[in-house]
């Protein structure tokens, strides 16, 4: 059964889970209204929900159930609160965020609402995540989609990317998923979440990839997403994020899905009027990012309408 717990006057939150034979996906939900439009959040690599929210009730996503959404976070699999978590003897593939744990996590919420999601919103490799799902997929209620950080190659070249990106991420966290049998990334202090191991390697061969096709079969998401009406996307980095996240990264993706008339970008710093230099992390974070890119994200999604 669902938890159910207040956090703020008016405001609901439960976990729900989807049992499947061998593990349990988790999936968090904020509302006020039970007719409210509804939103799926999809979180990045080597972290979970949690990006999106706090115990105590702060975060993108209770500020957008405070303002008259209702609100879904996915755990993918093996992550937060589902289980089991990847390990030696628990390992998957990448496609399975797409291929199978997005398709159930929509599945539930149409049979919690009835319809949706009408938005999507993604943290870093969490849009990647969306739009493999969307080449292949049509919602019918989708009206928009929201990126913040999201990329799905990374060619910016600094001392600092080099270090973090090249040294760290794809030679000592190879070294330890291999090693190991997963990548522990919570006891090396990488992130906030471990990864299976294949599913680590084969997020790096597209990383590293110029052309975004499918390792298995070839299928080239790039082409059937420029080949397709895809909704408003808001995409959005912050101006300290040169690494993970750069802006010429991120404008990148929207480039390779066809860069249509109804994407914006955006770069979230203090040269373009913001209050802070926002990074990776913070840019959901930040206990300012409410006053600050947040109302405007809250205006994107009201306003969106699906392109005819």
């Amino acid at each position: 059964m669902p938890t159910i717990f207040y956090i703020i006057s008016g405001m609901q939150s439960e976990s729900l889970f989807i049992n499947k034979e061998h593990y349990k996906l988790h999936l968090k939900r904020f509302w006020k209204q039970e007719n409210a439009p509804s939103i799926l959040l999809i979180h990045g690599s080597i972290e979970d929900g949690k990006i999106f929210y706090s115990k105590s009730g702060k975060g993108l996503a209770p500020f957008l159930a405070e303002n008259g959404f209702d609100v879904f976070v996915a755990d993918l699999r093996g992550r937060g609160k589902s289980t089991p978590h990847p390990s030696a003897n628990h390992n998957f593939g990448h496609a399975s965020a797409f291929e199978e744990d997005i398709p159930d996590f929509i599945e539930e919420i149409n049979r919690t609402k009835g319809q949706g999601p009408h938005h999507l919103i993604s943290h870093s490799w969490g849009g990647v995540h969306l739009m493999a799902y969307l080449a292949k997929n049509d919602l019918e209620d989708l009206k928009s989609l929201v990126f913040f950080g999201s990329k799905r190659d990374i060619r910016v070249k600094s001392l600092k990317k080099w270090w973090i990106v090249n040294v760290i991420w794809f030679g000592f966290c190879t070294f330890l998923a291999k090693t190991k049998g997963y990548l522990p990334a919570r006891k090396y202090k990488i992130g906030s979440a471990d990864e299976a191991k294949d599913y680590f390697l084969e997020v790096n061969k597209w990383v590293r990839s110029k052309d975004w096709k499918d390792h298995r079969d070839g299928f080239d998401y790039a082409a059937a997403l420029q080949s397709k009406n895809i909704p408003p996307i808001l995409s959005i980095t912050g101006s300290n994020d040169t690494e993970i996240g750069h802006p010429v990264d991120c404008k990148r993706l929207l480039n390779e899905i066809g860069d249509q008339e109804n994407f914006v970008f955006k770069v979230i710093g203090k040269k373009q009027g913001y209050q802070h230099d926002y990074d990776h992390i913070n840019l959901l974070t930040h206990p300012d990012a409410k006053n600050d890119h947040f109302k405007e994200v809250l205006e994107w999604l009201k306003n969106s309408k699906i392109k005819s």
